[in-house]
């Protein structure tokens, strides 16, 4: 019958010195089936042996302790854990009494679940440094059929040091199907429990028909523990790049930059390359400083080496303070344009932003009241005062300085019948001055804009007896603004979208260097119906009424005739969405003018679960000069993944012009992932073509082995043995 001794302390009191009992160690604990005390002095543990000490669990077949050694012999089968992550196995072993120190035959270390070592023989020195012999190593599944794992490294010696999370190589060899394919001298890897280790990253192996074949070998550096740097050097048949991150976390911020220099056989340039950088810092009194730095070379390097899609690049710093009632922001940003057919010169390339917003809610007036202080400014290259052939009426070089401070008063009454009535007043100085601006606008401009609205909201709720809830929301306001728009040059309200965030705003113009005047109506109607069981619905229309149709002082409409607004009664906007519980999701947004054709519609639908996460979206704009399209967009965009088996994962993007009928882009991929390798061969297709920018095909092909990572242990991955 299996025991517990009690008697252990009086036993174990042999194994402990006199010194160490001063010390008051940590008591010792063992559990067998029969325990024996020979006369010379021997502990004999036969049978389930089961021992404790200072968070080390050893179990065998049997222990021999020779108090004239002071060893432990130990007959296996054994296995040795020391917390929850690392389990040594072994067939026997001689160890001295707290299991730190010793020889294992025949052993096997198993550590966090998905690296395996094996050896002839292991020395273990201060529950340390593991050194291992004659040693292989894995994170392959290995059945007892007898085939060699997909991948191991058989080393003559290795060594695991358990406080540094190491594995030391000593004349290894990289062998697949235990064919050997590559010969280390030297080789240190991380032994799959730490984050941020130094070492090689996932090499990779690109076919492009712009950059020709090459290879790609990623190496991180561990500079302390809150900086790493990341070297990746690319060579290929036209291109040489190298690559580098950097990323610091400070006790209050943290920054990254990522860049790459390059020397294209194919470019005209000697040098090429592009930065990009993101910074965070936390400063005194709440305020939060951010950065942001996007440079590129030349317009196509971005493209040609599929770092971004981006052709517009924006650097700047800001400085901001968010709380519950106000909130504080100072920005300066840089544009620069990489699109075929934008100068620089004329475009603004300097663009300065303040911005004061205070909530107060004074107990005599009742309501909230909201104070606004904006000041903005941008400045071009140009020092042009006209414009030459251009037919625009405004010069190329025209710079302009704004001010706008606006005090607005909100309050809300429940009226009977539960409609919700809001009332909102206010009013709005706007001060402009401008710089080379031609001969048909002004150099500076003030006016001010008194405004006013009244809302009302009836909202009905059913609950059904299932337990879905229903909810019906009409919506009416009326809204009057006063004042006039200045004779200055729209350079801020180029694009305006209308949708159901500013359906009910007094003004849908996004700055202030115009406003919608006169007297104004906007409607809308919203349904919501969530179930329990997960099935959401929403549904939401609304429209605009106008007393006049907006102009400029020229004459022109001051909205697009693409944005929906620029008759006196607007497009109707329509937009919905339904979610089901299995994680689909559609969403939906239109504009549709007085015969129901469509003027704007974007479409998204998506659906996620444990093997699918697919997404497609669908837009359409008509041609609109003034919004600078003269042509129709009509484009869908499809891409995602799907695990159609247990190691087989297969991508895909496509990106379609329907207008043009012609693929812009294309690309597919497939994965094999196990619990010891992840391999993903892809390829995508460039069509676009400009002036500056050529269509390109690449092909890639990535090998990872898993198991080295602290973020490789996805157990749905690994491989079952099939037993017979």
């Amino acid at each position: 019958m299996r025991q517990l001794l009690s008697a252990m302390l009086a036993v174990f009191a042999l194994a402990v010195p006199a010194a160490a009992q001063e010390g008051l160690p940590d008591p010792a604990m063992l559990v067998a089936d029969e325990v024996v005390l020979t006369a010379d002095r021997r502990l004999i543990a036969r049978g389930n042996v089961e021992a404790l000490y200072q968070g080390r669990r050893l179990t065998a077949r049997e222990i021999v302790y020779d108090r004239a050694t002071d060893r432990l012999t130990i007959t296996g089968p054994l296995s040795l854990s020391e917390g929850s992550e690392t389990v040594i196995l072994a067939d026997s072993a001689a160890l001295d009494r707290d299991l730190s120190n010793g020889i294992l035959r025949g052993a096997r270390i198993v550590m966090h679940e998905q690296l395996q070592l094996a050896a002839h023989r292991m020395r273990r020195t201060d529950a340390r440094l593991n050194e291992l012999y004659k040693a292989a190593v894995t994170s392959c599944r290995v059945c007892e059929t007898g085939r060699p794992p997909l991948w191991q490294i058989r080393s003559e010696r290795l060594v695991h040091d358990e406080q540094k999370n190491r594995l030391y190589f000593y004349n290894a060899q990289l062998r697949v199907l235990d064919t050997p394919v590559l010969y280390l001298p030297r080789l240190s890897l991380p032994d799959g429990s730490v984050k941020r280790a130094t070492g090689f990253l996932t090499p990779s192996v690109v076919n492009s028909s712009l950059l020709g074949t090459g290879v790609r070998v990623p190496y991180f550096i561990t500079l302390g523990d809150h900086r790493d740097l990341t070297v990746a050097p690319f060579y290929a048949t036209n291109s040489k790049r190298l690559e580098l991150r950097y990323r610091q976390a400070f006790r209050r911020g943290e920054i990254e930059f990522n860049g790459a220099v390059a020397d294209d056989d194919f470019s005209a340039d000697d040098t090429r390359g592009y930065v990009f950088g993101t910074g965070r810092f936390e400063l005194p009194r709440d305020f939060v400083l951010r950065f942001g730095v996007e440079y590129s070379s030349d317009d196509t390097f971005l493209l040609d080496h599929d770092f971004s899609d981006k052709d517009r690049l924006q650097s700047g710093v800001s400085v901001e303070r968010a709380r519950r009632d106000e909130h504080v922001r100072l920005a300066l940003d840089h544009f620069r344009s990489l699109r075929v057919g934008e100068s620089n010169s004329t475009l603004p390339r300097l663009a300065a932003n303040a911005e004061y917003r205070r909530r107060l809610f004074p107990r005599w007036l009742g309501g909230e009241v909201r104070l606004t202080a904006l000041a903005h400014g941008h400045e071009r290259n140009s020092g042009l005062g006209i414009d030459g052939p251009d037919p625009d009426i405004y010069a190329d070089g025209r710079d302009m300085a704004r001010f706008t401070a606006e005090a607005d008063w909100l309050r809300q009454w429940v009226l009977p019948g539960g409609v919700l009535a809001t009332v909102e007043a206010g009013i709005a100085l706007d001060h402009f001055e401008l710089r080379q601006i031609g001969m048909t606008a002004s150099s500076e401009a003030t006016e001010i804009t008194p405004r006013a609205a009244v809302q009302l909201r009836w909202p009905l709720q059913k609950v059904a007896p299932g337990g879905a809830a229903h909810v019906i929301e009409p919506v009416l306001q009326l809204a009057w603004s006063g004042g006039s728009n200045p004779d200055i040059p729209n350079d801020e309200n180029t694009v305006i979208e209308f949708d159901e965030g500013n359906l009910f705003n007094i003004s849908r113009f996004v700055a202030p260097d115009r406003r919608e005047r006169g007297v104004s109506g906007a409607v809308g109607l919203s349904y919501t119906r969530v179930d329990p069981a997960g099935w959401e619905g929403r549904l939401a229309l609304g429209q605009v009424y106008r007393e006049d149709r907006l102009r400029e002082p020229d004459g022109q409409p001051s909205f697009a005739s693409s944005s929906g607004l620029s008759e006196r009664t607007s497009d109707l906007l329509l937009a919905g969405q339904v979610r089901t519980r299995n994680g689909l999701v559609i969403t939906a947004r239109g504009l549709f003018d007085e015969v129901f054709e469509v003027t704007k519609a974007e479409a998204r639908g998506s659906w996620r679960n444990a093997r699918t996460d697919i997404g497609a979206t669908y837009i359409w704009l008509d041609k609109d000069p003034r919004e600078n399209r003269p042509d129709t967009i009509s484009e869908w965009a499809i891409d995602g993944s799907y695990r159609f088996a247990d190691h087989w994962t297969a991508s895909g993007e496509w990106r379609f012009d329907t207008s043009d009928q012609r693929s812009i882009r294309a690309g597919a991929g497939i994965t094999y992932t196990n619990e010891c390798v992840e391999i993903t061969f892809s390829v995508s297709r460039r069509f676009t073509s400009s002036t500056i920018l050529e269509p390109e095909t690449n092909f890639g092909l990535v090998i990872g082995l898993r198991g080295f990572s602290a973020g490789t242990r996805d157990s749905s991955y690994t491989r079952k043995c099939r037993t017979s």
